[in-house]
């Protein structure tokens, strides 16, 4: 199997999957701005490194040289992505990151025949965001092809955040909601509108937001009308409000800067090994034509472990040659701009151990 780089390999997120992709065999090429921390990180697992700044596109270009795709992991992904995927279409490098921000969705699906003609894959949201709910949904919208509306439902449990998606959420605080609306990508105030749902347990309290199936379930499915629920915890949620009235503070490039250092020093890099291994989510997709209602439910291993999971895998079916670790219809890639089920089906999310899918 050949090998990929993983950019950004030594932030929270980015161990997690360097320690499951060794665990699977793989040696990835680590990468990243810190030498200090890539090279404790190399040593620890007997892998290779290169330190630079993605600023650098000489250094990017040659690093990308050495490897077939990269796993891109350093955010805020919407001030990074851009430098990375231009670079993957210039050296002709496969490329999947972790992100769940819309804007690097859409920008990089605007970048679709560019990839074409460079030969690659241009695969966001390999991780949590957004490949258990893109599964989920397109499952559903499967049963329903004319399904006209998709809401999406999820919740955590007993997890927590990291610091790299603590500062992605930041770095996209000043704009507003988002949901999509006769296929287009529309903004609607923060915490627009609110929904009890019965995940097995009673009713829980979700606010919608701009996750990222906004982007992608559209370009999954073709269903037009995308709304995403979420639960939060009651203070969150109360601050959330808060930024419909005072979030024009974070317009400014100091004053995010200047709280995404205060996350770096105050919050723990994310969630605990007992968490990784004892949380879980849940998620409940449901598409409509008007007429007609069908509902899925997803139960996932926490976020976090589940990211490492999934972009493991997509690397190793994009690297390999043995057909058993394709998709079911014997896909490695498919070129231009993708999503996680338009690659590899619906039923990809449930190779994976603690992932259960039921039609409610």
């Amino acid at each position: 199997m050949k090998n990929f780089l993983i950019y950004g390999s030594y932030g929270y997120t980015g161990q997690l999957i360097v320690e499951q992709a060794v665990k699977e065999g793989l040696k990835p090429l680590l990468a990243g701005r810190d030498e200090k921390q890539l090279r404790a990180q190399a040593e620890k697992f007997g892998l290779e490194y290169r330190a630079f700044s993605m600023g650098d596109t000489a250094a990017l270009d040659s690093a990308l040289l050495e490897v077939d795709a990269v796993l891109h992991c350093a955010g805020p992904f919407v001030l990074t992505f851009r430098q990375m995927a231009e670079a993957c279409i210039r050296t002709k490098r496969h490329y999947v990151d972790i992100s769940g921000e819309i804007e690097g969705f859409e920008a990089l699906a605007a970048m679709d025949e560019e990839a074409k003609r460079a030969g690659i894959m241009l695969l966001p949201g390999g991780g949590f965001d957004v490949v258990p709910s893109d599964c989920l949904i397109a499952h559903i919208a499967g049963k329903l092809v004319s399904a006209t509306h998709v809401e999406l439902y999820i919740k955590s449990i007993g997890s927590g955040i990291s610091r790299g998606t603590a500062r992605s959420g930041i770095e996209n605080s000043h704009r507003q909601g988002r949901i999509r609306r006769d296929g287009k990508i529309v903004s609607v105030p923060n915490v627009w509108d609110t929904k009890y749902v019965d995940f097995g347990r009673g009713p829980s309290r979700l606010v919608s937001m701009g996750w990222g199936d906004v982007s992608t379930a559209y370009h999954s499915t073709g269903i037009p009308n995308v709304t995403v629920y979420m639960g939060f915890p009651a203070a969150m949620v109360n601050a959330m409000r808060v930024t419909r009235y005072f979030g024009f503070v974070l317009y400014t490039r100091t004053a995010r800067d200047f709280i995404k250092w205060l996350i770096g020093k105050f919050f723990a890099p994310g969630p605990s090994r007992k968490q990784n291994e004892n949380g879980f989510s849940l998620l409940i997709a449901e598409v409509t034509d008007g007429k007609q209602t069908v509902r899925a439910k997803l139960r996932t291993p926490e976020g976090y472990h589940l990211t490492a999971l999934t972009s493991v895998e997509i690397m190793k079916r994009i690297l390999s040659s043995d057909p058993s670790t394709r998709s079911a219809s014997g896909q490695r890639y498919k070129i231009g701009f993708q999503t996680p089920s338009k690659v590899y089906g619906a039923d990809f999310i449930l190779q994976f151990a603690g992932v259960t899918r039921e039609d409610l």
